[in-house]
């Protein structure tokens, strides 16, 4: 077998493949006892049948598409690696109506490689790191977050629902004096101002007391999941049947204990929180700059990105957003039935993300070549030890796990590149 690679405009190129009339047959062969074990032919147990009465019964050409399925892809495989390119995308395959059994064969395959970056500016980028500051306010509101948490409801006997109060009801919804399935709920605690219902639901039970009932008229948004209730007008006759109010506990030393057993009271646990929202602060101040220095590498390189690529990157956004629904006790199809959205909603959504992803990481990968930057077997070595006593295994589970350490060696090499950009670009405070 040989192969010749032709690349022609932007990242495609033409493989023209000259498959020997040996390998021909022998596929046929293969083909020819592949299908032979599928067919029933009277006076003969299946698979013995004679390959003369075979191709005379059925014609030789019969088996055409069988060996077909067997000689492409395993010529194609070859003929990347002589040819030493690597694709992005499944090939454009022609020239199979050629195939005859006996003779040479030759098939092209229209290919999209991995683009070359052209770098631009990469050194000497100029940013500016976010400032650091933490102010009485942020520690006052993580505070107030801590309260809330600990707060218990007590029952207000005849007063009014206002905001942030938690309201018991019964209540029951029609659209044009009909009642509608899932509109009906009994002794339903709502939080007011939580945001949970329809718009406007919640806003229109402020003022009312236990006891009293109210017609809440509410309008269903247009991109609601039920498509029989979207955009249009519903009445909801609701009673409240309870009215609870939230009593924050006291902020005092023993209340800063149980929050914190290792602080002395409320000072201490100010003053912890201070130093721990600053350190926060510092870690996205840096992890702002490198993204910004990264962005900046990538919009200075002169390159197209293919489409295949950009598909790839949306598959496994798309396969990394489902995980995440599924640790929130969701999936995708009751994502898109909730949304109102469909999979190729959220895909043309994820597309502008995922070309830049793939920008990004191409350059990186450019810019570690141009500087030389490579994974010892120092770093792939510390990183192992870190990633054991991280997850409780030994190294060798570990490489085990990942299949290898070449992932492993790619990330330290683009962790490495970054650290470059870092270290020879120009900061301000």
């Amino acid at each position: 077998m040989s192969a010749k690679w032709e690349k022609q405009e932007g990242n495609i190129g033409t493989l023209t493949i000259e498959v020997p009339a040996v390998e021909v047959d022998a596929a046929m062969d293969q083909a020819f006892k592949k299908v032979v074990k599928q067919i029933n032919v009277p006076g003969f147990r299946k698979g013995k049948m004679p390959r003369k009465m075979f191709e005379q019964r059925f014609g030789i050409e019969s088996l055409y598409q069988d060996a077909l399925e067997i000689i492409v892809p395993d010529s194609y495989a070859k003929a990347i690696d002589d040819a030493g390119i690597m694709p992005v995308d499944y090939p454009e395959i022609s020239g199979t109506e050629n195939f005859v059994h006996g003779q040479d064969f030759t098939f092209t395959a229209q290919v999209t490689v991995k683009p070359e970056p052209k770098l631009g500016d990469y050194k000497g980028l100029e940013v500016s790191k976010l400032p650091v500051e933490v102010t009485d306010e942020e520690v006052d509101a993580q505070i107030q977050e801590q309260l809330a948490r600990k707060a218990e409801l007590e029952i207000k006997e005849d007063e009014a629902i206002v905001d942030g109060d938690t309201a018991v009801i019964d209540f029951e919804g029609f659209v044009g004096g009909e009642a509608f399935e899932g509109g009906k709920g009994e002794d339903y605690p709502l939080e007011i101002g939580s945001g949970s219902f329809i718009p406007g639901f919640e806003e229109q039970l402020v003022g009312v007391k236990a006891g009293e009932s109210k017609d809440v008229v509410v309008t269903f948004p247009e991109e609601y999941h039920a498509a029989e209730l979207a955009g249009k007008e519903a009445t909801f006759k609701v009673t409240v049947k309870e009215v609870k109010t939230k009593v924050l506990p006291e902020l005092n030393d023993e209340f800063a204990k149980e929050i914190d057993p290792e602080v002395e009271g409320v000072e201490a646990l100010r003053a912890k929180i201070k130093e721990q929202t600053a350190e926060q602060k510092v870690a996205e101040s840096d992890a702002a700059l490198r993204d910004e220095l990264v962005e900046k590498a990538a919009e200075n390189a002169e390159f197209e990105v293919p489409a295949g690529m950009i598909n790839s990157e949306t598959d496994r956004m798309l396969q990394e957003f489902g995980q995440r629904l599924q640790t929130q006790g969701m999936n995708l199809d009751l994502y898109y039935q909730f949304s109102g959205q469909s999979e190729e909603d959220l895909r043309g959504q994820m597309k502008e993300e995922a070309e830049s992803r793939v920008r990004v990481s191409l350059t990186l990968e450019a810019i570690a070549e141009a500087e030389k930057i490579e994974a010892t077997e120092a770093d792939i070595e510390a990183e192992l030890e870190k990633m054991a006593a991280q997850f409780n295994m030994t190294k060798d589970q570990i490489t085990g796990a990942l299949g290898g350490t070449a992932v492993l060696e790619n990330d330290i090499k683009i962790q490495k590149t970054v650290e470059f950009l870092v270290e020879n670009a120009k900061i301000t405070e």
